[in-house]
């Protein structure tokens, strides 16, 4: 492994979400758009999402990923419920308004905090290049769940780490065996599952869920054409890790219904945000 860095979360507050710089949320009001895709990771809970009191995805399952869409930069306020309950009642996790700064690509999280509790947690997704020949392997704890270490062929590569924070590193290009264990000990969590990294992309894997309550699953996201290129685009699709194998994910909403969300000026994504009163916090790839 060439490269390990750990991003530590910038402490939750009730009325703080800080993902990017002011200056970075500043450019929102150039018009320009921004890379979201959002992530239900909150097991045994179908989920109705809502942006600016409007329905954006209904019937949210647990283990799906939205493809990324290209949504306008501005601000938003994003409520999730109990799929069929009325968006006028409390919403189980909610941020209030979230600055969409232009050009970011951002994976927003629903999932549990390490008590078990609904939180939601936006991402900044590295597109930066990466050296010939590697890939980006990025690893988010959002699962009910303490400090675990991530090993690759049996060996520790991150550890120590809790939700809902992220590692990284740059690594040859190729495939690995990997699983995720309780912090410094051998009881395996979740795994092991072979892991293809191509080179050239970015692979985030998402341990998620709750050990009481069906167990922590591995999710995946990859970003392609990182090789040497400014910056890339997420690939939309995913899989569940289980037994080795990458299965496609679900899409919980397609490009056609998104793009009438957004051109009702309903958009979702959480980059910045002044409120947030689901114990969120932020943090950057």
């Amino acid at each position: 492994m060439r490269k390990n860095t750990c991003t530590a979360a910038v402490a939750a507050t009730a009325a703080s979400l800080v993902l990017v710089p002011a200056a970075a949320a500043s450019a929102a009001g150039s018009g320009d758009t921004a890379t979201v895709s959002v992530l239900h990771a909150v097991p045994g809970l179908t989920v109705d999402v809502y942006a600016n009191g409007s329905e954006l995805i209904p019937d949210f399952t647990p283990g799906t990923l939205t493809d990324p869409q290209q949504l306008p930069a501005g601000s938003y306020d994003l409520a999730v419920f109990q799929a069929g309950q009325p968006s006028t009642g409390t919403p189980a996790i909610q941020a209030n308004d979230v600055e969409v700064p232009a050009g970011a690509n951002v994976t927003v999280v629903a999932h549990l905090d390490a008590e078990g509790q609904p939180t939601l947690t936006p991402f900044v997704n590295d597109t930066s290049s990466v050296p010939a020949g590697d890939a980006r392997l990025t690893v988010r704890h959002v699962a009910a769940a303490p400090a675990v270490d991530v090993r690759a062929g049996g060996e520790p590569v991150v550890q120590g780490l809790t939700n809902p924070n992220e590692a990284s590193l740059e690594v040859p290009g190729g495939t690995v065996s990997a699983d995720v264990v309780l912090a410094g000990t051998s009881d395996v969590a979740a795994g092991p599952t072979d892991l293809s990294l191509p080179a050239g992309t970015s692979t985030v894997v998402y341990a998620w869920g709750n050990p009481a309550e069906g167990g922590v699953q591995l999710a995946l996201q990859r970003i392609e054409d990182l090789g040497g290129a400014p910056g890339g685009v997420a690939a939309g699709t995913g899989g569940l890790l289980d037994d080795g194998a990458v299965p496609t994910w679900v899409l919980a909403t397609s490009a056609g219904a998104l793009g009438v969300a957004v051109a009702a000026g309903v958009g979702a994504a959480a980059v910045r945000s002044r409120r947030a009163t689901a114990g969120t916090g932020d943090r950057a790839a």
